[in-house]
C-alpha cells in the first residue's frame, strides 16, 4: 500500500511528526461534525460498552490497515482500560499486551517539555528567556534570530527556521551539542514567534538546554526528574535498555500486508529530545494521569506544581493545523479546539513502522493512548484521534466544523502554483519536496515530488510522485483529499504574507514557500 506519507520525503519516516502520525491513504469520514447535546457525563456501564466499541474499532482497522499489533490506554468516567491486540511481530509471533514496548516517536517531545517545565519551576530557566542566556553561542543562518528566539518558541515550535533537520552525530554523549553546533546552516522561514511550523531542531536546543542546566546527558536528566519519579519503568530511550521486555516490531505494509522493518532499532542519537523513547501503552496511561492530575509522583512527592502543569497546555503560541486544527501550542502539547470550546491537549508520533496517538481532554478527565507497530497505524490514529469518534464517545465534545466547500475558478486561482520546502537528512544532505497544484471541480488538486537533490530540475529524475489535494471548509483552510479525491479526515491550511497573499502552504505542519 502506498501513501503520501511514505511515498515522499517530508515523511520519510515520519519526520517525527505529531498530532497524528502521518497522512491516512483510505478513504476516512471528514473531520466534520455538529456540536453534541448529549450529556458531559457517562456512566460506568456506558463506557464499559464505549470500551467495547472501541475495541471493535481497532479490530476492524488492524484488518483494514495491516497493522499486526496495537495497544491502547483510555482513562474515562473514573474507569481506566488497557489492552492489546495481535502481533508484536508477524515473523516470530508473540501477543501484544499493556506493557510491550513501542516508540512513540513525538510524543517524546511532551517529555522533553515536563523535564524543562521542572527545570522552570526550580527558577533554573525561564521561558521568556532567550536561547542564548543558557547557550550563549547558539545560532541558526539569521543572526537577528539567533539573538532573539525564546525557550518557549523552540517548545511552540515558533521559533521560525528549517525544523526538519535530522542528521546523526553519532552515539556519544555530545551528540545534542555537535547537533546544535550544526545549526548554523538553518535558514529563517519566518520572524521568531510569528508563525507555527512544526519544528524537530528546535526541540533538540530544548534537550540541549536540559543538558546544560542539569549538568548531565539529556537522557540521563529526563530519567532522573521524570521516568523514575512517576515509576515509568518501561519508558527507555536506548535499545540496550529494553532487554526482556516485549518488544513491537516494525512493520511496512507491502501488497496490503505486514512485512518486518528494522526500522525500530534505527534512531539517531541527537534527535532523541524529538521522538525516540520507547515505551509501554501502561506507562503511557500513568504518564497521562500525571498531567491530568495535581503534580505529584505516585509516591506522593510534588514533581511540578499545579500552576506549571496548566501552564503546558495554556498561553498558545500561533495556530494553525499538523492533521488536526490546532489552537496553538503550549510547552510541547499541541492544542486543538473543539465545538463545544474545551480544549484537547494532544500530540502522538511516528517512526519508521511505529504510529502513535495521545490525547486528553483536562476538563473531562479523559485521556486515550494508541501504539501501533505499522505504517498501516497511520490510518488507526486518524480514525481515533483526528476523526472525533472517541471524543465523542468517551468525552461528549466534538470537533470543530469542517464542511467542505466547492470553489469557483477565480476562489482557487490564488491558491494555484508551486510551494517547495526542505529538510536535511540524516547524512546531513539538503533535500527537497516540491507541490504542484491547480484547481479543477471546485477543489486544489495536485502533485508532490520527492528531490534528493536540489540543484535537480523539478520534472526531472523525481524520486517519487504522489496525488494530494484540497477540499476548502472556510478561507485557507482544508480537509486532504487523497490520490481518488476522497476526504482523509485531516486538515492542512495556507498562510499569508502581511499583505494578504499566499505566502506558504502549512501541511503536516510544515511550511512549504510558494514560488
Amino acid at each position: 500500500m502506498t501513501t503520501a506519507s511514505n511515498v515522499v520525503g517530508i515523511s520519510r519516516r515520519g519526520l517525527l511528526g505529531g498530532a497524528v502520525a502521518g497522512a491516512a491513504a483510505l478513504a476516512l469520514s471528514a473531520c466534520s461534525s455538529s456540536p453534541s447535546s448529549e450529556p458531559t457525563t457517562t456512566s460506568a456501564s456506558d463506557v464499559s460498552t464505549g470500551f467495547d466499541e472501541l475495541d471493535a474499532k481497532i479490530e476492524e482497522g488492524m484488518k483494514a490497515y495491516a497493522i499486526p499489533g496495537v495497544a491502547v490506554g483510555v482513562l474515562a468516567g473514573g474507569q481506566e482500560y488497557i489492552k492489546g491486540y495481535g502481533v508484536t511481530n508477524v515473523d516470530h509471533p508473540v501477543p501484544v499486551d499493556g506493557d510491550t514496548v513501542f516508540r512513540i516517536g513525538s510524543t517524546t517531545k511532551t517529555f522533553t517539555g515536563t523535564t524543562l517545565m521542572r527545570l522552570v519551576d526550580q527558577d533554573k530557566v525561564d521561558l521568556d528567556a532567550p536561547v542564548r542566556r543558557y547557550l550563549p553561542d547558539f545560532a541558526v543562518a539569521d543572526p537577528s534570530a539567533s539573538a532573539a528566539v525564546t525557550v518557549r518558541q523552540l517548545l511552540n515550535h515558533t521559533s521560525g527556521w528549517l525544523g526538519d533537520d535530522l542528521q546523526d552525530f553519532g552515539r556519544g554523549d555530545d551528540a545534542l551539542s555537535r547537533y546544535v553546533a550544526s545549526m548554523s546552516r538553518l535558514p529563517q522561514l519566518t520572524p521568531p514567534g510569528a508563525v507555527f511550523a512544526y519544528n524537530n531542531a528546535g526541540l533538540v536546543v530544548a534537550g540541549r538546554i536540559i543538558e546544560v542546566v542539569t549538568g548531565s546527558t539529556y537522557e540521563a536528566a529526563v530519567q532522573n526528574l521524570l521516568l523514575d519519579p512517576l515509576e515509568l519503568r518501561h519508558t527507555r530511550y536506548f535499545s540496550d535498555q529494553i532487554i526482556g521486555f516485549n518488544i513491537a516490531a516494525s512493520h511496512n505494509v507491502v501488497d496490503a500486508k505486514p512485512v518486518v522493518d528494522n526500522g525500530f532499532w534505527e534512531f539517531p542519537r541527537s534527535c532523541n529530545p524529538t521522538g525516540s523513547l520507547i515505551s509501554s501503552v501502561r506507562d503511557q496511561l500513568r504518564y497521562a494521569r500525571f498531567h491530568l492530575g495535581d503534580g505529584t509522583a505516585p509516591n506522593g512527592t510534588r514533581l511540578l506544581s499545579q500552576q506549571a502543569l496548566v501552564a503546558m497546555r495554556s498561553n498558545p503560541g500561533a495556530g494553525g493545523t499538523l492533521q488536526v486544527e490546532l489552537t496553538g501550542m503550549g510547552v510541547a502539547w499541541m492544542l486543538r479546539p473543539s465545538a463545544e470550546n474545551e480544549t484537547i491537549v494532544q500530540h502522538g508520533g511516528a517512526w519508521q513502522g511505529q504510529r502513535s496517538g495521545f490525547f486528553m481532554v483536562p476538563s473531562r478527565n479523559f485521556a486515550m493512548t494508541l501504539l501501533t507497530n505499522s505504517e498501516g497505524g497511520a490510518q488507526l490514529t486518524t480514525d481515533l484521534f483526528a476523526d472525533d469518534w472517541a471524543l465523542r464517545r468517551f468525552a461528549r465534545i466534538t470537533n470543530t466544523p469542517a464542511e467542505p466547500q466547492t470553489l469557483s475558478a477565480a476562489d482557487l486561482a490564488p491558491y494555484e502554483g508551486r510551494y517547495v520546502t526542505e529538510q536535511i537528512t540524516e547524512s546531513g544532505s539538503l533535500e527537497r519536496v516540491v507541490i504542484e497544484f491547480e484547481g479543477r471541480d471546485g477543489r486544489l488538486h495536485g502533485t508532490m515530488k520527492d528531490l534528493a537533490d536540489p540543484s535537480t530540475h523539478p520534472d526531472e529524475d523525481a524520486d517519487t510522485s504522489a496525488h494530494l489535494g484540497f477540499a476548502f471548509y472556510r478561507p485557507d483552510y482544508g480537509l486532504d483529499l487523497g490520490p481518488d479525491g476522497q476526504l482523509l479526515g485531516t486538515r492542512s491550511n495556507f498562510v499569508r504574507d502581511p499583505n494578504g497573499n499566499v505566502a506558504w502552504l502549512r501541511m503536516h505542519g510544515r511550511l512549504y514557500r510558494r514560488q
